[in-house]
């Protein structure tokens, strides 16, 4: 019986880099962000459904991303029949990891994880944090999107504060190292409690 772990975290807070030393530990991960690039990429799932709602937003055989915000932005609506594609071919990518996956850990990167409901599957939840400033500095640093777009995004994010009180371990990434040790202690907290069990 493998121990589900939700790791979540709102935009440039640290999550990807966090999953990978979960990995490091010998924990399996799975990548909402990836599952979605794999049903929108050529012969994707969601290829063929969003075909036939969207022609437009298909280029080359794959679901064209930039295209898909421009028909959100046009219709707000087109939203919703989006989610309603893609939510159900995610949860099924999701449950098949499950299936197939031997490690004791099984890490679940989802960003938006409590505002999608997914925390009531899990059997614990991590959270990635930093504070405010330093998430926005980490987010411009990038160069990919304006400071309106990134507010805009943290706008439609919990709190990070409201996601660090609903989370079992709180994980602060201020630095790779403290990031590692604290990653390395709820690993060590989590096979304890599977060996009590």
């Amino acid at each position: 019986m493998s121990f589900a772990l939700g790791l979540t975290g709102s935009i440039g807070m640290g999550k990807s880099t966090t999953a990978q030393m979960f990995v490091e530990e010998g924990c399996a991960l799975w990548d909402a962000d990836a599952a979605v690039h794999r049903l929108y990429s050529r012969g994707g799932a969601a290829v063929g459904p969003m075909e036939r709602l969207f022609p437009s937003a298909i280029q080359d055989g794959a679901v064209n991303r930039e295209a898909l915000k421009q028909i959100i932005a046009a219709d707000p609506a087109a939203l919703k029949a989006i989610e309603a594609i893609v939510h159900p071919l995610v949860a099924a990518d999701r449950a098949a990891f499950r299936e197939a996956a031997t490690n004791d850990i099984l890490v679940f990167d989802i960003p938006l994880l409590f505002e999608t409901g997914g925390d009531v599957a899990m059997d614990a939840v991590a959270c990635v944090s930093i504070p405010a400033n330093e998430q926005k500095r980490r987010v411009m640093e990038r160069g990919t999107m304006t400071e309106a777009q990134f507010e805009q995004i943290r706008a439609k994010q919990m709190p990070n504060e409201e996601k660090c009180a609903r989370s079992d371990y709180v994980i602060v990434t201020d630095t790779l190292d403290h990031a590692r040790a604290q990653v390395q202690d709820v690993v060590r907290q989590i096979r304890a409690g599977m060996a009590d069990a």
